[in-house]
């Protein structure tokens, strides 16, 4: 076993927040989801693929704050166009300021679904902003989702404070599963206002699934067919599966999507875009409205991001990366001896732990990820990570080295 990180400082960071903020930290980023006592629980600092935490540990970091990093932490060319809008123009105004039409035109460029786009601020935003226009478009009710879309009442994972009555139209389907999908339309379809779903499947907690064949285009064909809204949340796989979305990509186009983190490259921003038919709605019959959704911070980022994301064909030069990164990992799984599987490369890569009628992998998993933190690799064991522009080619070598020596290790905790 590999000696534990100097965590002194974050520890007591933590048990004091503890007496002041509900869990210290929010949701996903609690100690449970990680491994308690080996992973930091603040972070100081940042630049290009690496993190710092308040002890002064550095990590090359694969979570990329869940996504939200595509090119790197503190781009200066994107933080300048801010710094030089917040200067000289201001943000936050009574008022609409004209980067909001510019970015519209530039999505309604390049993503396949859109003839109109909405900015609000977070994913869990964009997502129940889509469902609201498909209910005010069909005027029905029902809704199927597949995958995670948010933290809002009709989608939340967890239920406390959340009535039944608030979620009780919704309906899950599974991610690659025409079948089940087509007998919960047989159901309700005739209430049925939107089929909404990750274009690529990432499961919470399970291994990252590309469609398979004809997958989406059943998903259209019977979206089409029950009268309801095709949604794409493409909140992660926006701007890192393709310019233009898992979309453009895989050929299939939505009436509706969602975007968001990777778009701004950390800045806090989501958008909305759709066909005119379903979008117009927004206009008179269906109310969105919020004093931050216009601040032009975050519209400045996205159309920098955006532009150098063209100008230095970023995406395609990560989707190498990722596939560099990703063939290094499948052969250490491969002869780890364990049951293990790799999945999400080129660009969401995820290792886990198959479940066994002993629950070995109970102990497997937080072990494994133990000595990866502890060899200052960044990945969280329940979600898969991202590979973002500034990772080196030693970053991504070395990392590989660290999950076989990780392997290596588990026969001790066994």
């Amino acid at each position: 076993m590999s000696k534990k990180l100097n965590l002194e400082l974050s520890d007591k960071m933590y048990a004091n927040a503890l007496n002041i903020i509900p869990g210290a930290v929010a949701g996903i980023r609690r100690p449970y989801n990680f491994v308690p006592g080996e992973y930091p629980i603040y972070f100081e600092h940042a630049k290009g693929g690496r993190v710092t935490d308040v002890d002064g540990n550095e990590y090359i970091d694969f979570l990329c704050v869940y996504g939200a990093i595509i090119i790197g932490y503190r781009e200066e060319e994107i933080d300048n166009a801010v710094i030089e809008q917040m200067r000289n123009k201001g943000f936050c105004f009574s008022l609409t300021q004209p980067v909001q039409n510019r970015l519209a035109e530039k999505l309604i460029e390049i993503i396949p679904s859109a003839e109109m786009a909405v900015f609000v601020k977070t994913g869990s935003d964009a997502t129940t902003t889509a469902i609201r226009v498909a209910r005010g478009a069909t005027e029905k009710t029902k809704i199927v989702r597949c995958g995670y879309h948010g933290w809002h009442d009709w989608c939340v994972e967890v239920k406390g404070g959340v009535p039944p009555k608030l979620y009780e139209d919704v309906y899950e389907t599974h991610y690659n599963d025409l079948d089940g999908l087509e007998e919960i339309m047989k159901q309700h379809g005739d209430d049925m206002a939107a089929i909404i779903i990750t274009p690529v499947g990432h499961p919470l907690a399970e291994k990252v699934q590309e469609p398979k064949p004809g997958y989406l285009e059943g998903v259209r064909a019977i979206a089409d067919k029950y009268g309801a809204a095709l949604i794409f949340d493409e909140i992660r796989s926006g701007f890192r599966v393709d310019i233009g979305g898992a979309q453009k990509r895989y050929g299939v186009t939505p009436d509706i999507s969602t975007f968001g983190k990777a778009m701004a490259n950390g800045y806090p921003i989501g958008a909305v875009v759709g066909k005119r038919e379903f979008m117009k709605v927004l206009a008179d019959k269906v109310f969105l409205s919020s004093t931050f959704f216009p601040n032009s911070m975050e519209q400045i980022a996205a159309l920098k991001t955006i532009e150098i994301l063209e100008r230095d064909n970023i995406l395609a030069a990560v989707r190498k990366k990722g596939e560099f990164f990703g063939n290094l990992v499948e052969e250490v799984v491969k002869n780890c001896g364990y049951d293990v599987e790799f999945s999400g490369a080129p660009l969401m890569p995820f290792i886990t732990f198959n479940k066994d009628k002993d629950g070995l992998y109970k102990k497997l998993r937080p072990a494994f990820y133990t000595e990866l933190i502890r060899r200052k690799v960044f990945l969280q064991p329940f979600h898969h990570g991202y590979v973002c522009y500034r990772h080196t080619e030693e970053d991504l070598r070395y990392s590989a080295n660290m999950i076989a020596e990780a392997f290596g290790e588990l026969k001790n905790y066994i």
